[in-house]
């Protein structure tokens, strides 16, 4: 397996930035430095270590699962995140023994993925998806295929077009689960509306019984708590009947508090948490205490969400400054869509114009020192579908401001000469 992983591309951009001080990055998916909680932490954890006592127990070891008052904690925040979804339902999928607390996200979803798949197994993604969790997918010795992403989210009927192949192909016991990034995703920002998550979960339950075992829904909520404006997301899919054992929750504390504190979690069917936590517990017999302790006091306190306040309202501002920049300096041949959350803008060239590594694109964008992730990284290889390779995603989460109008002008004259 370490022989068989390669290195991320994102770790390639993240060098380029590092070693090239001038260069300014819209590529890599930091969150923005001006507003990470200083002062705030360090009066938590002056408050945490200021009694012998609690102080012990948080630099103590702690449990493989994770501290049962996060763990509850966490849990009763995603149930009242989906309160009020017509015709909700699923409150075991809500309990606290299927909470699992993680070293971020990213590790719950490689826990998952160890947990249901074998080396040859199919994984079905959003096309785009999130690149990082194909490396995961790649490390592991899986295939991928790709469902159509729409407006709406991934798209029902593609899913049962690609599953009836599979089953036609002979694959289909070879599927263990579905891949989806359902809040403002990346790369492209959209969020998929609850209808979308209840037919393919639908879907998944039809197609699993000629699969002869589970297909699990792994739905990645990472960005959910980076929206912009007021206006209410739809529920999870965790809502949904029949979730509770068919449905992964992934979701993180790092991005909406401090991407240093690396502390995600997952809410998991009882069997597969089962597995995790045993995995988990190869890995590092579970996550830092101390980061635990200072997410629960941010979450008890307060502290949490008047941050989370600020920090939405900084990247709905950010966003704002790198749609005009866009408006401003893209060709009219470029397109994109508005993002309402997360850190992320999808912008597409006309298909004829590539924007890969080895482009002219991305060639005269590192000459003038900027640089972009470049869309062909978040497809799946795929052998029935030629991967598109004329998109971008730009980050407006870790640039300054004024280096990212800075970028974009840059960017455009780039474009402007291609387009």
């Amino acid at each position: 397996m370490g022989l068989r992983t390669a290195p991320p591309p994102i770790a390639w951009l993240m060098r380029q930035a590092l070693e090239r001080p001038r260069v300014i990055s819209l590529a890599v998916g930091f969150t923005d430095e001006a507003t990470l909680p200083v002062n705030e932490t360090r009066a938590l954890l002056e408050g945490i270590l200021r009694s012998t006592r609690r102080g012990r127990a948080a630099l103590q070891y702690g449990t493989t699962a994770g501290d049962a008052a996060l763990r509850a904690c966490a849990a009763a925040r995603v149930r009242v995140q989906d309160a009020g979804a017509p015709g909700a339902r699923g409150g075991a999928a809500y309990l606290p023994e299927r909470l699992l607390i993680t070293n971020g996200s990213q590790q719950l979803l490689y826990l998952v993925t160890e947990a249901l798949c074998d080396p040859g197994d199919i994984v079905l993604v959003e096309d785009p998806t999130y690149f990082v969790y194909l490396g995961i997918v790649q490390s592991h010795g899986l295939r991928c295929r790709a469902v159509r992403l729409t407006p709406e989210g991934l798209d029902g009927e593609d899913l049962k077009r690609v599953l009836t192949r599979l089953g036609r192909e002979g694959e289909l016991g070879r599927v263990k689960l579905l891949y989806m990034v359902s809040y403002h995703q990346n790369p492209t920002a959209i969020t998929t509306s609850l209808e979308r998550k209840r037919a393919a979960l639908d879907v998944l339950r039809h197609f699993e019984r000629r699969a002869g075992h589970p297909i699990y829904m792994v739905e990645d909520a990472a960005y959910r708590e980076l929206q912009a404006g007021d206006a209410a997301l739809p529920a999870s899919a965790l809502v949904l009947a029949g979730a509770a054992e068919r449905v992964v929750y992934a979701s993180t504390f790092s991005k909406p508090f401090a991407t240093g504190a690396r502390v995600g979690y997952g809410l998991l069917p009882r069997a597969v948490h089962q597995v995790a936590v045993r995995l988990k517990a190869n890995h590092d017999f579970g996550t830092a205490n101390l980061l635990q302790q200072l997410l629960l006091e941010a979450l008890r306190s307060g502290v949490y969400d008047r941050h989370l306040a600020v920090l939405r309202k900084r990247y709905a501002c950010k966003a704002a400054v790198m749609l005009d920049a866009l408006r401003e300096h893209f060709p009219p041949a470029v397109g994109w869509d508005e993002p309402r959350g997360g850190l992320y803008v999808w912008a597409r060239l006309p298909p004829r114009h590539k924007t890969g590594l080895r482009s002219r694109v991305f060639r005269e964008a590192m000459a003038r020192d900027v640089l972009y992730v470049p869309g062909a990284m978040c497809y799946a290889d795929d052998p029935t579908r030629r991967k598109p390779a004329h998109e971008m995603r730009l980050s407006f989460g870790g640039a300054r401001t004024g280096e990212m109008r800075v970028g974009i002008e840059r960017l455009g004259a780039v474009l402007a000469e291609v387009c």
